[in-house]
């Protein structure tokens, strides 16, 4: 891992642990503009030390040898590297104190027809309790690296269904999405954004090594908004 890369994860972190909602506000937070930040992070300017030490100073457990040399761990106090819990929570969500929420093993497109509204009802293989989370109406198993390192495979997405499409999508949220686009068929998990086209949608990946790519609106046939994930940590 590069140092920029340790940099890209300090930072993913620092928004999961609460010290910022988003990129803007830690970029503020660190007394960068929006802009100049994301010219360090995309390499545009050099990585400078004093950027490396506000970043550090963020929080008392930053290992601030591991961002330079990559030596130990990011946190001094041993914690996890990630977050086993991270929640999307909007200010219109009304938080349950507790739900069961049903876990489902999905592996083609054909099943998420089926769990988002289709005529054969699909069999949740567990229910997984969490307190203290918005109201969901599922959960489902990540596959892919198109959302990583916000999202790995393996981790589990907690989502509430969505319905009348035009007017309820919240650009730049992450959804689950189902299209059918002349017969061709996808299953994505991504951001949605507006495109400068009428009638399309982008579904924008936080891998960067991932194209975004535009479809009509009309070609989206089921849709959920990820309220939270989670992901374990093997230690075996």
């Amino acid at each position: 891992m590069t140092r920029i890369e340790r940099v890209k994860k300090l930072c993913k972190w620092l928004i999961y642990d609460g010290f910022a909602d988003n990129d803007a506000e830690l970029a503020k937070n660190l007394g960068y503009t929006k802009s100049s930040f994301s010219q360090i992070l995309n390499e545009k300017v050099p990585l400078s030390d004093k950027f490396i030490d506000k970043l550090s100073s963020a929080n008392n457990n930053i290992n601030k040898v591991w961002i330079l040399d990559g030596i130990g761990e990011m946190l001094n106090n041993g914690v996890t590297k990630e977050p086993g819990l991270m929640v999307r929570k909007l200010k219109t969500d009304r938080i349950i104190d507790n739900q069961d929420i049903p876990l489902y093993d999905i592996q083609v497109a054909a099943g998420v027809v089926d769990l988002f509204g289709g005529e054969q009802k699909q069999i949740p293989v567990d229910y997984i309790r969490i307190p203290k989370l918005p109201k969901c109406d599922g959960a489902l198993y990540v596959t892919g690296d198109s959302m990583y390192p916000l999202l790995k495979s393996g981790d589990i997405v907690m989502y509430k269904e969505i319905y009348n499409l035009e007017h309820n999508i919240i650009w730049g949220e992450m959804y689950l999405s189902y299209i059918n686009n002349d017969g061709n068929e996808y299953f994505f998990t991504k951001f949605l954004k507006k495109s400068e086209r009428d009638g399309y949608v982008q579904f924008v990946s936080q891998n960067q090594h991932h194209q975004t790519v535009e479809f009509p609106v009309s070609s989206i046939k089921a849709l959920a908004l990820v309220k939270a994930s989670i992901r374990i940590n093997s230690q075996l």
